[in-house]
């Protein structure tokens, strides 16, 4: 409904040289030419090229003919053109513009406008594409023939294949808790720099296990043009800590993400699920089918969730996705929820996301803005607590999340059918939204996904957009892979959320005595409950006593650098597995948060660093995902850098020549400090710079830290006057976050 179809054959055509295929993120010119049809184009009529709102293709310039991405527009008949580029001049999700007005003249049939995207003429190097794979990365022309401002789509715009870069590094992908004898699957895949898959690697690996893997080969190939390598029916017959390591000759290449074998029958197993992403039928790139092709096989998903928005799902597209959530979906295999985002806007309620456990279940949605049949408008649910309502009979699961608008939980919530709340995205981090939770007396699980748009889901790097972040990942802890046991994972708030690392993390609360652990919130109603002194992840449990005794088990790929104990949003144990005596030369300089709620949240933390008698010694960026704009050293004792947050973090890693001398100032537009070297420790020093929990954090680590596996029992102090939410928040040097969904100890 977006675009006019009027005589859509006599609006003329449109060609692009060249076409074929093309490296993401790699520099390139086209010339796309339009020629006028029957109608032409008259005076201060115009013409439309855009191109979708996920793509993070280089912004047309028109001053610069030696910069990136200058573009230029010339009429065939010398008429006088007006051009401009807007990223929200056309509707969603083609809204990315360049706009191209015929200001004196008209154009007749068989003129011609000749727009040179990436003008190379004048010494520019071209137009940076978009940094994602896509085969048909469409240039799409609309026309206003008749300078009516109603655009008519042409019938075939121009299109060129995006396909992905030569492998700088690669990815071992393994269950993170599977049982002796169970069979499991190993991963392999090599990724550009932007994070694509690459089926340009064609090299011969070795393997080395510290355990015998049944059918797991000494070496393999991935020969060119293939994007992976999986290795089925794996088993180990022993418990153990599997750790596998790839080597291009003796070069290790990658360590595989952790997995514990434990013994047979014992505990459940944990399931990786990326349950938020959209495809291009909705706002996304890539159709539905290859993004779940891509969860499945590139991403090594075990569980996702297509989640369009629901103001622009059609009727025959839920009909599509349901055909293809049954298809895809195979009970201990990989696991499909039909679903859909539930898009109101803030003041009613804001984003959910609603995930089904079977098909053909219908769409309550939050308006009707850009779906044209209205048949089936009397299901609409235009607030959050409407569709609550038009839920309580469906057998569905729901949580909020922040997107482009947010959810608002102080204005609806429903414990009932709203277990748990999605704190990071592809959009950034936001605990606000799990303080907001508490403060409201919710007793909520915590989930991180992508809502990737890009077609990455369950690995979705966010490219040079304004994304912020790479995609989360949720793992739910359930005894078997279907839709029921990870739907009662969901509900019991049984999974931990990373902000894309897969991690092993278990967490336990122990109690002396006396304690009444529930089987539901009792703030739902009337539940049973059972004498114990042991709580899980998720649990809801009455107790009189003091303090609580909390275990946690973290096991990461990467070293772990802080893992924090809280109580609600109180840090109550800050642990660093290191002392004050380990630490070396080496330090980090970090800056987070953002502007405020909505969708202008992102922060620009473009600055310097500066040692005065001191030099930095290989700088290393942390969470720098938009290459175009790197860390760079400026001689030795200054950094510089381009920056921004979203709710998460980026940072810089750096040895010091002196562990102890001079100074380091810090200069970014919110935060100025200047701080003697020696004064650099172990606490981080910190400083401020408003919005939401924006600030600059400097802190000391050991040149070398190893530690990837940390268990401990800690005691927590029980509040009286609210709920308890004892859950960890930890950290990875990587810059990975990994969030418990909290244990509850309320008054019973």
């Amino acid at each position: 409904m977006a675009h006019s179809q009027y005589a859509a054959e006599l609006m003329g055509s449109a060609t692009l040289d060249p076409v074929g295929e093309f490296t993401a993120g790699a520099f390139a010119s086209f010339e796309l030419t339009y020629t006028a049809g029957k109608f032409g184009i008259d005076d201060t009529g115009s013409l439309k090229i855009v191109t979708r709102f996920a793509s993070d293709m280089g912004k047309p310039q028109f001053s610069d003919p030696k910069g990136w991405n200058y573009t230029t527009a010339e009429a065939s008949n010398g008429a006088v053109l007006r051009v401009e580029f807007d990223n929200k001049r056309n509707v969603r999700p083609w809204d990315k513009t360049l706009y191209i007005q015929v200001v004196r003249g008209f154009l007749k049939e068989g003129d011609t406008i000749t727009i040179r995207f990436g003008d190379q003429r004048e010494g520019a190097p071209g137009l940076r594409l978009q940094t994602f794979s896509e085969p048909t990365c469409e240039f799409k022309v609309l026309v206003d023939a008749f300078a009516t401002y109603q655009y008519t789509e042409l019938p075939v715009s121009p299109t060129v294949s995006i396909v992905a870069g030569p492998p700088v590094k690669f990815k071992a992908i393994l269950p993170t808790l599977r049982k002796v004898g169970e069979p499991f699957r190993f991963g392999f895949k090599g990724e550009d720099k932007w994070g694509n898959p690459s089926h340009i690697v064609g090299k011969t690996f070795s393997i080395k296990s510290n355990a015998a893997v049944r059918n797991l080969p000494n070496s393999f190939e991935l020969k060119q043009g293939d994007y992976v390598a999986v290795f089925d029916n794996l088993t180990v017959d022993q418990p153990c800590d599997l750790e596998i390591e790839v080597y291009d000759n003796d070069t290790l290449v990658c360590r595989a993400t952790p997995c514990r074998i434990s013994p047979e029958g014992v505990g459940a197993n944990h399931f990786w699920a990326d349950l938020h992403g959209q495809s291009e039928e909705t706002i996304g790139t890539n159709s539905a089918r290859e993004l779940f092709e891509f969860a499945r096989d590139r991403a090594f998903l075990d569980a996702m969730s297509h989640q369009g928005n629901d103001f622009q799902i059609t009727q025959e597209f839920w009909k599509e996705l349901n055909v293809l959530t049954n298809e895809f979906n195979v009970n201990g295999r990989f696991i499909v929820f039909p679903g859909y985002e539930w898009s109101g806007n803030t003041g009613l309620g804001g984003d959910r996301n609603v995930l089904y456990l079977e098909e053909d279940r219908p769409i309550y949605r939050s308006s009707h803005a850009l779906v044209e049949d209205m048949t089936d408008l009397e299901t609409d649910a235009n607030s959050a607590d409407e569709l609550f309502v038009a839920l309580a009979d469906e057998n569905a699961v729901v949580f909020a999340h922040v997107g482009g608008r947010y959810a608002d939980i102080t204005a609806g919530h429903d414990g009932h059918i709203e277990r748990s709340i999605e704190i990071h995205s592809d959009w950034g981090t936001f605990e606000w939204l799990l303080e907001d939770a508490l403060d409201q007396g919710y007793r909520v699980g915590i989930l991180a996904n992508s809502d990737g748009h890009k077609g990455r889901h369950g690995a979705s790097y966010p490219g040079a957009s304004l994304f912020g972040a790479y995609g989360g990942l949720s793992c739910l802890i359930a005894d078997d892979l279907t839709r029921e046991s990870l739907a009662k994972a969901m509900r019991k708030r049984r999974h931990y959320a990373t902000t894309g690392c897969r991690a092993y993390l278990d967490v336990k609360a122990h109690f002396l005595d006396g304690a009444e652990v529930y089987e539901d919130d009792p703030n739902l109603g009337v539940t049973t409950s059972e004498k114990g002194t042991l709580a899980q992840m998720g649990d809801v449990v009455g107790y009189q006593g003091e303090t609580v005794a909390f275990e946690f088990e973290l096991w990461s790929d990467a070293p772990i650098e802080e893992i924090q104990v809280r109580n609600r949003m109180d840090v109550i144990h800050a642990i660093r597995p290191f002392s004050e005596n380990e630490l070396g030369s080496r330090i980090r300089i970090i800056w987070e948060g953002s502007e405020y709620r909505g969708r202008g949240r992102q922060t620009v933390w473009d600055g310097s660093a500066t040692l005065e008698g001191n030099k930095f010694v290989s700088p290393k960026s942390v969470n720098f995902w938009n290459l175009d704009l790197p860390l760079k050293q400026v001689g030795a004792d200054r950094l510089k850098w381009r920056s921004l947050t979203t709710g998460g973090f980026s940072g810089v890693d750096v040895t010091l020549e002196s562990g102890t001398e001079g100074s380091l100032k810090i200069d970014t537009a919110l935060v100025k400090a200047d701080v003697p070297v020696k004064d650099i420790g172990l606490t981080p020093l910190v400083f401020e710079g408003g919005g939401i929990a924006r600030k600059v954090s400097i802190y000391r680590l050991p040149d070398v830290n190893t530690c990837r596996h940390y268990r401990a029992k800690v005691e927590v102090p029980l509040r009286r006057d609210l709920d308890n939410a004892i859950y960890i928040r930890a950290t990875t040097e990587d810059g990975c976050f990994v969030y418990s969904s909290p244990v509850y100890v309320i008054n019973n």
